[in-house]
């Protein structure tokens, strides 16, 4: 069994989302406000995530972590070049690995969990950074719809990695199965399957949407994202919570 707190998903989702920065800007095409805005958001989530850890449970390392990826995202505000960006997920994957790691029982319990956390890093921040692109398009339309089909692309091929994590022993299955009590009668499992099921099916028509021609798609994808974003974490987070 895991625990699930507030300070690891906030690091989490700051790391992840940061590195999605970076793989969306290293070609060079996005204007330097959506590095700004991209840093300045997940900057406030990683010093949110050190807030948490102090005022509930202190994981040292975690907390450090989460305060030197916020410190280095801002370091990198006016950066030119793209690869300073991978520097703050570099630092806040150390503190998400702290806290996957205090979170869990026994060592197969960490092994797993450490597989949870950082396939939901990524997933997590995949999702976000694509919903948030989307909206960016808005505001530079010039911008190649490729730049959105990769990060979709992205996230496509990381939703299986983050259902198939959250099956292995203990987990989903042993709700389904009822030796975990979800505390809802099994209501929890099945709404974590339709969450797993609707991301996957968002994702692929997403996709699609992108293959059209004219512009307005960018815009039926982006809203499309925006129900991806609320299953994803639904898909991440319900699961987590039960298995805790």
């Amino acid at each position: 069994m895991i625990r699930l707190d507030a300070a690891t998903v906030l690091l989490q989702w700051a790391t992840g989302g940061l590195f999605f920065l970076w793989f969306t800007t290293r070609k060079h095409e996005m204007g330097a406000g959506y590095g700004w805005l991209m840093r300045s958001t997940f900057l406030l989530l990683a010093g949110g995530a050190a807030a948490a850890g102090f005022y509930t449970d202190v994981i040292l390392v975690r907390e450090v972590a989460a305060i030197g990826c916020a410190f280095a995202a801002l370091l990198t505000m006016k950066r030119k070049n793209p690869q300073w960006d991978l520097l703050a997920p570099a630092i806040g994957i150390v503190g998400v690995v702290a806290g996957a790691i205090d979170a869990a029982d026994g060592v197969g319990g960490i092994t797993v969990n450490l597989l949870r956390v950082l396939v939901g890093t990524l997933f997590l921040g995949a999702v976000s950074d694509a919903m948030l692109l989307g909206h960016w398009y808005l505001v530079q339309p010039g911008l190649p719809r490729s730049i959105l089909s990769e990060l979709v692309t992205a996230l496509r091929w990381i939703t299986p990695f983050e259902i198939l994590v959250m099956l292995l022993p203990t987990g989903m299955f042993s709700v389904f199965a009822g030796t975990v009590d979800d505390g809802w009668g099994g209501m929890l499992g099945w709404f974590w399957i339709a969450c797993a099921i609707s991301t996957v099916v968002l994702t692929e028509v997403t996709r699609a949407a992108l293959k059209e021609k004219f512009y307005s798609a960018v815009m039926a994808a982006t809203g499309l994202l925006y129900l991806a974003i609320l299953t994803a974490f639904g898909t991440d987070l319900v699961a987590r919570a039960v298995l805790a």
